[in-house]
């Protein structure tokens, strides 16, 4: 995991961006570790779900190949490595262990509450490929469901493709009125910086998770290990503002 960078600099990964060409009217972010510090209770049930399954993944595999990506990616891979093709309500069973870990040790991720408040006037939204009530008892959780209403959380279940496909990011837009140019997008994994692209939207790849810059990395994507930095990168305040 990338050492957390001080408030004075936000990115030591990449200086702040030169100014866009049109001014951030919406971020939108994803949830499971960009706001909820998730993926690593995530990824320990993921193991052991696969074991008990009898087709183990490692804990390294899990990361490259679940973080981020949408029920239908986690179950081909399964179904791939099992060998056979599952019950489409197969993980249903497993539900409790999600639940469990999540009330047990679910956090936001550090300096996301700060972050959202300092975003001031400009609009925000979550758009995940998890279920609606799972992301709503993700925020609940962790205390930010204040920060969003209902207009303002987004699933893959809203429509026909979840991520890497464009589709959650530009309902997302759609629905609140705002160009995919003027949208910035904060996303943890390969899939989301993926869609991002695809929509024609600003993304900003956070590695201060599971997930290495190397895998977020790309010419348009600018990447960040401290949430605090975000606004500053955003163009929304002063840097140290």
């Amino acid at each position: 995991m990338t050492a957390r960078t001080s408030d004075a600099h936000p990115d030591r990964t990449r200086p702040a961006p030169a100014p866009a060409p049109h001014p951030v009217e919406l971020v939108i972010f994803d949830c499971d570790g960009v706001l909820v510090d998730s993926e690593r209770l995530c990824v320990q049930v993921d193991a052991r779900i696969t074991a008990e399954l009898g087709c183990p993944f490692t804990e390294a595999e899990i990361i490259e190949t679940f973080v981020g990506s949408s029920y239908e990616v986690y179950t081909a891979a399964v179904e791939q490595r099992l060998g056979r093709p599952l019950a489409p309500d197969w993980l249903d069973a497993y539900e409790h262990l999600y639940l469990e870990a999540f009330e047990a040790g679910l956090t936001a991720v550090d300096g996301i509450a700060d972050t959202l408040a300092r975003l001031g006037p400009t609009p925000f939204c979550v758009a995940s490929n998890g279920r609606h009530q799972d992301i709503r008892r993700s925020l609940h959780l962790t205390s930010l469901t204040p920060h969003f209403d209902d207009s303002r959380i987004f699933s893959a279940t809203d429509v026909a493709l979840g991520k890497p496909a464009p589709d959650l990011f530009l309902h997302a837009a759609r629905s609140l009125g705002v160009a995919p140019e003027r949208c910035a997008v904060v996303e943890d994994s390969p899939y989301g910086v993926q869609a991002a692209r695809a929509a024609g939207m600003r993304s900003f790849g956070f590695h201060g998770g599971l997930t290495g810059p190397e895998r977020l990395a790309g010419p348009d994507t600018v990447l960040f290990d401290d949430m605090r930095g975000l606004p500053a990168l955003l163009g929304l305040v002063r840097q140290g503002g």
